[in-house]
């Protein structure tokens, strides 16, 4: 499935015009070469993207990736589950930008801030269970107490009366139990990572996706790539991911733009930079592998 078939950028003379003519650039606070995300893309000469159901953008740091996908993100107005920093500059330019497709709405954009942000929330509300929980321990101790008694006196002490009376009878792991939930999760940062994505990725919709392989090991790499090659070929999604992963970089029937190119053209996975890197690495290194 195409919801996204096009995306347009300003070419050099179009920015040229753009910025000769914008009073912002009078204001003492700019200089001429602080007006991101102007002057970015011209020097990589790409102007045009073309979206196939997957479609990859690979570069190395400051190539703009992501730049890319919050352009693409913002001219749709695609469900953002962590906002970024918007620069002086950037819906000026996103003005000069075109596009053609029409997203499903629940297509969204996950960038790496808002996996980062799901994780923290979710260790917060760990710790919070384990405080709590280490508190109820101490309160099983000494309501089970042999020397321990409680008198019911109004029906404002009921409850605690009735927990008083189940920590006589349970053990304390069975009193916890009934006392606060169990732990939110028992799983790693990247697998509570990979089931973000699983959990997330709904049927039917256009998701943006900025490097999702991190915090993932190989193994959980090679799951999601199998996930996301599954999504779209059949469930109906289209993905735009930013990646350096082989793992996703490798995914069936992707079209890559390889940002590092000037002008930027669109690859084969085994060409690209992290790719050949991982090759030499393996090949200098065969004879470890022989000896296993």
């Amino acid at each position: 499935m195409k919801y996204l078939t096009s995306f347009s950028l300003p070419g050099e003379r179009a920015e040229a015009k753009y910025l000769l003519s914008n009073r912002k650039l009078d204001m003492s606070c700019y200089a001429t070469n602080n007006v991101y995300p102007f002057k970015l893309f011209p020097q990589k000469r790409l102007t045009h993207i073309t979206f196939e159901p997957l479609t990859i953008f690979y570069g190395g740091n400051g190539s703009g990736k992501s730049t890319l996908l919050n352009l693409i993100a913002e001219k749709w107005h695609l469900h953002r589950l962590c906002s970024f920093q918007r620069t002086p500059f950037f819906d000026d330019y996103l003005s000069l930008c075109e596009g053609e497709g029409d997203p499903s709405r629940y297509s969204s954009i996950i960038t790496s801030d808002a996996v980062f942000d799901y994780l923290l929330d979710l260790r917060a509300i760990n710790d919070g269970v384990d405080r709590n929980r280490n508190a109820v321990f101490e309160e099983w101790r000494q309501r089970s107490d042999p020397n321990a008694h409680m008198q019911l006196r109004s029906l404002e002490e009921y409850e605690e009366f009735k927990e008083f009376l189940e920590a006589k009878r349970l053990s304390m792991n069975k009193y916890t139990e009934r006392r606060i939930a169990r732990n939110v999760i028992g799983r790693s940062n990247g697998e509570s990572a990979y089931a973000y994505f699983t959990e997330l990725i709904k049927e039917d919709a256009l998701y943006l996706l900025d490097e999702p392989e991190n915090s993932l090991s190989a193994e959980l790499q090679q799951r999601l790539a199998q996930f996301l090659e599954d999504s779209v070929r059949f469930f109906g999604c289209q993905l735009v991911i930013c990646t350096h992963s082989p793992f996703l970089l490798s995914l069936k029937g992707a079209r890559i733009y390889n940002l590092d190119h000037s002008p930027v053209d669109v690859c084969r996975w085994t060409e690209l930079g992290a790719v050949q890197a991982y090759r030499s690495l393996f090949v200098s290194r065969s004879s470890d592998f022989e000896s296993t």
